[in-house]
């Protein structure tokens, strides 16, 4: 097939609906050099899962040096061997176990009560405006310990970030923007560092600023990073999750009335989200080597966008790949929130995400406290649900109307 019959990443019907182009991609090719973003195209699930897991060393997060760095400065994510493994051991038991249940789910908790009760009794409102955007960034926020009422700032520069990830076509306005965000998050953020050094609190700002491995400590700068890439990546992509999945139960009414009356389900409604509809479609990766893939060699050096949303849809690796189904039996719920996933959504290998554990979390309290508001939630008349975006997607608005009960 000639490269001119295939969908371009960059076209706006590939905006509108990426999916059709994804399966020319996987059956024509599988392996496509891609002029605009001087990158290959990976779209099978079988390369996609190999170039994450990257078992022979084959692929780094170089390509972060330029993708990341600008809008974040240097990151966990541009770390390898021991001093990324430092670092992931420094932040990582925020994420997980006693801190998690302990410290963050009443954060968690709160904070998804204080967007309910604002239209609870109003029997309307757009899950995605009045919730989704806003619950994740206001969760982070308050596990740093900073400011609730900075929020404004904290979404425009995690726009902006996104924008900049996402900004495929090179437009320099967006370029500049992002740029200007880094400077603008570390005058914010350095000297509240600084002051948690001197005054430290039971927040997680305090416990990455006195975390210590080996010897090892993060500096103002790592830290500030973190907060950063934590900001954006925590935020944009759960504030997705939650908005997808309501969009497909809604779109699915017996799945919602499942999920309903067995709250156990979210989690397989969450794992099939993230296969079916991952707020992330694309994550790039560097060859340290000429690999060998489907349809092709890839030179070393060579910057590798792998095709998520792609890959989660391959009929060699699911059944009835297009259709949502939180029933079916080959996507393992209990490992989908670990390295061990076999969804692609949060990467895989030693870069899987390491806020997996606080998204599931997130979007357990969300899913139930939004249901038990809303028992009998429904789309607004006449509105069909759109996704929008390229490199992170997921419905725009949401709104739905239901019948207010008493709390």
């Amino acid at each position: 097939m000639s490269t001119a019959q295939v969908p371009d990443i960059l076209s706006p019907e590939f905006a509108a609906d990426p999916y059709p182009a994804y399966r020319v991609l996987r059956a024509s090719a599988p392996l496509l050099w891609h002029e605009a973003t001087q990158s290959w195209i990976v779209s099978r699930y079988t390369d996609v899962e190999r170039v994450f897991k990257d078992k022979a060393g084959q692929f780094t997060t170089d390509n972060y040096d330029w993708q990341l760095e600008p809008v974040h400065g240097k990151t966990i994510l541009q770390l390898s061997g021991r001093e990324h493994a430092v670092r992931r051991a420094l932040v990582a038991p925020a994420f997980r176990g006693s801190d998690l249940q302990e410290k963050f789910l009443p954060v968690i908790e709160r904070n998804s009560t204080a967007l309910v009760d604002r239209f609870r009794a109003t029997g309307s409102a757009d899950i995605v405006g009045d919730y989704a955007t806003r619950f994740p960034v206001n969760v982070i926020a308050d596990m740093l310990g900073l400011d609730q009422a900075d929020h404004a700032r904290f979404h425009g520069w995690y726009t902006a970030v996104i924008a900049f990830l996402g900004n495929l076509a090179g437009d320099p306005d967006v370029t500049a923007a992002g740029e200007r965000t880094r400077v603008e998050f570390a005058e914010y953020m350095i000297p509240i560092i600084r002051a948690r050094r001197e005054h430290p609190g039971d927040d997680l700002l305090s416990a990455l600023c006195a975390a210590e491995v080996d010897g090892v400590r993060m500096s103002d700068e790592d830290i500030k990073a973190f907060c950063s890439l934590l900001l954006a990546a925590g935020g944009e992509t759960t504030d997705k999750a939650i908005a997808s999945i309501f969009a497909n139960l809604l779109m699915n009414p017996e799945q919602l009335a499942a999920v309903r009356a067995d709250r156990s389900l979210i989690d397989r409604a969450f794992a099939e989200t993230l296969r079916y509809t991952p707020p992330v479609h694309m994550i790039m990766r560097q060859s340290a080597t000429d690999v060998e893939l489907s349809g092709g060699t890839v030179p070393a050096g060579a910057t590798v966008t792998c095709l998520i949303g792609a890959a989660n849809r391959d009929g060699d690796r699911y059944a009835n790949p297009d259709r949502f189904d939180i029933f079916r039996d080959d996507l393992t719920t209990t490992t989908a929130f670990s390295a061990a996933a076999d969804h692609l959504a949060f990467a895989l290998g030693r870069h899987f995400c390491v806020g997996a554990l606080l998204a599931k979390a997130e979007v357990e309290t969300g899913v139930n406290q939004l249901l038990d508001a809303m028992p009998d939630v429904r789309l607004a008349d006449g509105f069909d649900p759109v996704e929008q975006g390229v490199f992170t997607r997921g419905p725009q608005s949401l709104p739905v109307t239901f019948t207010p009960v008493a709390r």
